[in-house]
Parts: C-alpha cells; sequence; structure tokens
C-alpha cells in the first residue's frame, strides 16, 4: 500500500451518485433528499412504511479500552460492511456523526481510514448535513426560552439556583464550563450561575438519536426536565411550549443520511453522542431502518466495550427492541502492548511479555460481553508493526476465553483484507446461539445498577456516592423514574475512573460526583470521577495543522 494520508486516499476515491447507493437498497429516488451529489436524506415518508418488514442479522462493532496506539474501531466497522458485501451478504454500515470538538482537538475524524472509510470524509468531519447545528440550535433555543420567562415574571416559580438545563456548543472549550451569565444590569435578565456542555452531551443528541418518528421526539423533548421550583417540583421543557419549536429544529435531522464507502456500498451516518458522557451509538432510526433493507447491519458504539457496547446493549437495545447477533471486539497488537506496560516510544520493537499482559484489557471485555448473552468474535486490526509470535499471543489468549481472533487487513487491503473476519461472522452470527438480556431488569433501584455495572462490567469493589446523591436518586424514584436505565460518564482510559490505571484493574472504587435525570431521552447520566461534558484542547490541537492548500482543498483533517 502507498503511505497516502486518509484524506488524500478519500479525495482519489470515485464516488457514485447518491441515488445509485439508495436504488441498492431499495429507496426511490424521491425519498432521497439530496445535499450535493454524494450524500442524501431518507425521508421519513420512506421509512415510515418499513415498520413491519423481516430485519436483518445486527453485528456490533466495539473495542479495547483505547490508547494513543489506536484501536481503529470505525475502520473495522467498515472494513467488515465491505467485506461481508464482498461475499455476497448484502450489507450496511451504521456509524455516528463527527463532532468538530475532537476533529480540531487531538481525536480525530469519525470516518475510518485507510482503505476502508466512508466518503466523502471532509464534509463528514466538518458540517456534513447541518444535524449537529440543528441539535445546538434548538437546545440553545430552550435555554434562552428558560432565561426570557424568568426575565417575564417567571409565571412557573422556577427556582433560578436549581435550572439544570445548561447550554451547549460543538466545540472544545474549557473556559466555558462554568460561567455567570446575564451580567450587565436590569436590562439583560437576572444573574445566574450556568455552563456549557459540548453539543453530543446534550440531551437532545440523545434524544434525536434514541426517537422513533417526529411525534416521539416531540414527546420526549416536552418531557425533558430543565428546572426546579422551589418545593423541588420538576420543570418541563412543555411547561415552557419549547418543545414545537424545538421539533421544527429538529425535524430534518431527525431523518438518517445515506453515503457510500470508498468500494461504494450503503453507510447510514446519523447521530453523535459520546460514549464517555453520553450513550455512544448511532440513531435507533437509522439502525432500524438498515436492518429492514439489509441482510447485515455494522454498527459500532463509541470507546471500549465497557462504555459504548454497554449502553448499546442496556439503552438502546431496550429502548428500541433490538438483539445483536454477534459482537466483533476490535483489538491492535499496539493498544495491548500498551495495556501492558509498554511505551509508546517503543511499539513499533517486538514485545510479546508486554502483548501478553495487555490482553487482560481484552479478555476481560471478552467476558463482559458474554455476559450480555451474544456471541463474541474478536478482530486484531493489522498494523505493520505486528510480528507473528504478537498475533499468536492475542489468538492463544483470546482462545482460551473459547473464542476466536481473526487478522483482519482492511485498513490496508480493504473488504479483501476483511474478509477472513466477514466469514467468521456470518459463521458465529448465522448460528443463532445468541440469547441477549440487558445486565439488569427496569425494576432494580438506581443505586443498585449503578452498583451492577460498577462490580460486573469495571470490576469495581464498591460505588462511592454521599448522601445528597442517593437521597436525589430516591427522590427521583419517587417520581416514577425509578425504571430508568444508567448512562455512566467516565473515563474512557481505562476500566476505572483513573485514566493511568491500564489493563484489567480490580480493588478500585468508582466516585460518583454528580447525578442528571435525562427524562426525556429517558435514563439517569452518572457523572464520575473527573469526567468532563465539556472537554479542552490540548496543548497542541489538531487545528493549529488544519487549513485549506492552493487548490482550496483542506490539509491536515484526519
Amino acid at each position: 500500500m502507498s503511505c497516502k494520508s486518509d484524506i488524500e486516499i478519500a479525495r482519489d476515491a470515485t464516488l457514485r451518485p447518491i441515488g445509485e447507493i439508495g436504488a441498492r437498497l431499495g429507496i426511490p429516488p424521491e425519498h432521497l433528499l439530496p445535499y450535493g451529489h454524494d450524500k442524501a436524506k431518507v425521508s421519513r415518508d420512506f421509512i415510515a412504511p418499513l415498520a413491519g418488514r423481516e430485519t436483518g442479522k445486527l453485528i456490533l462493532v466495539t473495542a479495547i479500552t483505547p490508547t494513543p496506539a489506536g484501536e481503529g474501531k470505525t475502520t473495522t466497522t467498515v472494513g467488515l460492511g465491505d467485506a461481508l458485501n464482498r461475499i455476497g451478504r448484502k450489507a450496511t454500515i451504521c456509524i455516528r456523526e463527527a463532532s468538530l470538538g475532537p476533529n480540531f482537538g487531538m481525536k480525530g475524524g469519525a470516518a475510518g481510514g485507510g482503505r476502508a472509510q466512508v466518503v466523502p470524509m471532509e464534509d463528514m468531519n466538518l458540517h456534513f448535513t447541518g444535524d449537529f447545528h440543528a441539535v445546538t440550535a434548538a437546545h440553545n433555543l430552550l435555554a434562552a426560552m428558560i432565561d426570557n420567562h424568568v426575565y417575564w415574571g417567571n409565571e412557573l416559580d422556577i427556582d433560578t439556583r436549581r435550572i439544570v438545563w445548561r447550554r451547549v456548543v460543538d466545540m472544545n472549550d474549557r473556559s466555558l464550563r462554568q460561567i455567570v451569565s446575564s451580567l450587565g444590569g436590569v436590562a439583560n435578565g437576572f444573574a445566574r450561575e450556568d455552563g456549557f456542555d459540548i453539543t453530543a452531551a446534550s440531551e437532545v443528541m440523545a434524544i434525536l438519536c434514541l426517537a422513533r418518528n417526529l411525534k416521539d421526539l416531540e414527546e420526549r423533548l416536552g418531557a425533558m426536565i430543565v428546572a426546579w421550583r422551589r418545593d423541588r417540583t420538576p420543570v418541563f421543557c412543555r411547561d415552557l411550549k419549547a418543545e414545537g419549536a424545538m421539533t421544527v429544529l429538529l425535524k430534518d435531522a431527525l431523518q438518517p443520511n445515506l453515503v457510500q464507502t470508498l468500494e461504494n456500498n450503503p453507510a447510514f451516518v446519523h447521530g453523535g453522542p459520546f460514549a464517555n458522557i453520553a450513550h455512544g451509538c448511532n440513531s435507533v432510526i437509522a439502525t432500524t431502518t438498515a436492518l429492514r433493507l439489509s441482510a447485515y447491519v455494522v454498527t459500532e458504539a463509541g470507546f471500549g466495550a465497557d462504555l459504548g457496547a454497554e449502553k448499546f446493549m442496556n439503552i438502546k437495545c431496550r429502548k428500541a427492541g433490538l438483539a445483536p447477533d454477534c459482537v466483533v471486539i476490535v483489538a491492535t497488537v499496539r493498544a495491548l502492548k500498551m495495556n501492558g506496560g509498554a511505551e509508546r516510544g517503543a511499539l513499533a520493537a517486538e514485545n510479546v511479555a508486554a502483548v501478553r499482559k495487555g490482553c487482560a484489557n481484552l479478555g476481560r471485555h471478552i467476558e463482559n460481553i458474554k455476559s450480555f448473552g451474544v456471541p463474541v468474535v474478536v478482530a486484531i486490526n493489522h498494523f505493520l508493526t505486528d510480528t507473528a509470535a504478537e498475533i499468536a499471543a492475542v489468538q492463544d489468549h483470546v482462545a482460551g476465553h473459547g473464542t476466536e481472533a481473526v487478522l483482519s487487513r482492511h485498513w490496508e487491503l480493504g473488504s479483501e483484507g476483511a474478509e477472513p473476519l466477514a466469514r467468521k461472522v456470518v459463521e458465529v452470527a448465522e448460528a443463532g446461539n445468541a440469547n441477549f438480556a440487558p445486565l439488569y431488569p427496569d425494576d432494580m433501584p438506581l443505586f443498585e445498577k449503578i452498583e451492577t455495572i460498577a462490580r460486573r462490567i469495571y470490576r469495581a469493589d464498591a460505588v462511592l456516592a454521599d448522601a445528597r446523591i442517593r437521597g436525589q436518586l430516591r427522590e427521583w424514584e419517587a417520581q416514577g423514574h425509578g425504571h430508568l436505565p444508567i448512562c455512566m460518564a467516565k473515563t474512557q482510559y481505562s476500566f476505572s475512573t483513573d485514566p493511568a490505571l491500564r489493563g484489567a484493574p480490580t480493588g478500585h472504587c468508582v466516585p460518583v460526583r454528580e447525578v442528571r435525570l435525562s427524562a426525556g431521552a429517558g435514563f439517569v447520566v452518572v457523572v464520575c470521577g473527573e469526567i468532563m461534558t465539556m472537554p479542552g484542547l490540548p496543548r497542541r490541537p489538531a487545528a493549529e495543522t488544519i487549513r485549506l492548500d492552493g487548490a482550496g482543498r483542506v490539509e491536515g483533517l484526519f
């Protein structure tokens, strides 16, 4: 393979008109709402009648605990989808949209890499079809209406000390985490403490990804709790009569986006919650639509399996009635070395001992996924520096967990390199051995649900929560919210809440800093450790190297 960058490979791709991609899924041209020649939204009028159709096999792609060495979850998702089409299975890919925050920060884009990418890559990683902007606008409209209501007399008797609806922006900006708004005198309202989250953490984003249709969207928006009165009764979005206008802003954003891979296979790219601070899955509408149009749907959940996959199972599948047929856990030899204690600068050198030590992390993820009753395949995302002995060490460890690790070279070779992985996934999925069940029942008390995740997924000894937090959870249960699932917000870099604790740690505790009730989305957010819902930029942000070249093309975006 040449040494071209991801963006150069994407730029050299021959894209087919989006109408051809839609036709492969049986979508008539009148139901494709084009954004240029290479991307389109699929109309709700086409999606609604699909409800009674038989669905295809659902494959979830997740990963080991992420490291700076890279795992390649999206790349593997795309490569596997292309390879399934290559071997004659009609497959569609479903992934999330990219946030501008990580793109201009340090993580980079969300379109895959090498020969396994979704295109148009530049559009996907920038403004795309405007869905993130619509979520931002709808969210901040509600924020403006709350302060406006207070300014004009506060008929709802909102306790301004207990307004819980923060503002959002789709950018990493630590200076906005905690602010004071409405300064400048009487004409500007009542000064109060406020703050911003990143758009991906917005409850509106979660609702966009979980809503089934426009009616469901509007009802969920109306059910969001935005503040509390002095008597501790909730103030809902619908009390401010904001849900109608918010739905208007989101009506186009709710329709899934259709694009294509480098090999011209269909891909739905829709929704963008982060898995470390939100539920981390693409939209229910995109996934269910793809399942009714395809024999196989390959989707991903963000970060490691302790975050995205756990939330996929306990939140998305529970609410949408989905059940995966197979889960693919992506690992790289490089990342396993880092989990085994190797330094980043030494990853190119063979280190079988570090690989074996790091495999404890992979083994725990395998055990966790199997606890949901779903069979597992491990994909070793191949790097050119991997040695035969290192690969064998991974395969031996995985075999000890009763599953198989398949070497996949999709980054280098596209679908050809992922064909062995695709054949194994088909074998496992069509064996019909999945017996999916969530980790905990709806009627378990909220704090016990938190403990269940912490003990069974993170292997923590205890959950540390003070009387205030425990009392808040009991109060929400008394108000009828006890049936909701839990959305853990914690570092993605460790099973624990300490990002420096790699591998498969035990003997740790999970400190809960805050709990947030997302009544519209339908879950309780549990903020753990030092995790922030508004990220900051690194010392050298990617934005410093992103620019236009002499021909007006984007450089530095990856």
